[in-house]
């Protein structure tokens, strides 16, 4: 399968040991919004027997990374996309499978214009990651870069 058949999900779960170690399920993945699903795995638990903090961070960057992929992909020929920096709450127990829903903070035409005015934009993504419950344990914001190509 080419690169250009592969979908994001597919694509990161190749290219990211870290996704493949945990068994990351990329559900949905698009523009707007990418879903990303954690697996109840034992192996990955904490001290209380929920999802290790660690692995709920994996989670939440990993759904970062789908939706920055989705919203910028056509721009790859151009410039790197880049974390910069992440910020992580844990709010509640988190116990079972989890979930993780990534949003971008800004426009993505916004962000292209910086790319197109010469400058290296900034924009947050902002992750929620959810029990099967649907009870929030998690936030995440993860500010990306797309750094031009030299």
């Amino acid at each position: 399968m080419s690169a250009e058949q592969m979908s994001i999900g597919e694509m990161l779960a190749a290219t990211v040991p870290m996704a493949r170690t945990l068994n990351i399920e990329f559900l949905e993945t698009t523009p707007e919004k990418a879903v990303v699903a954690l697996p109840d795995q034992s192996e990955y638990h904490n001290h209380v027997g929920g999802p290790h903090a660690g692995a709920m961070f994996t989670l939440g960057e990993s759904a970062s990374g789908a939706i920055v992929l989705a919203a910028f992909g056509d721009q790859l020929s151009r410039a790197v996309p880049l974390a910069v920096r992440a910020d992580i709450a844990y709010k509640k127990l988190a116990m079972g499978p989890v979930t993780a829903t990534a949003t971008v903070g800004r426009p993505a035409a916004d962000v292209v214009a910086e790319l197109d005015a010469g400058e290296r934009p900034e924009f947050p993504v902002t992750v929620a990651i959810q029990r099967a419950d649907g009870a929030v344990t998690g936030e995440m914001t993860v500010v990306w870069t797309l750094r031009p190509n030299s």
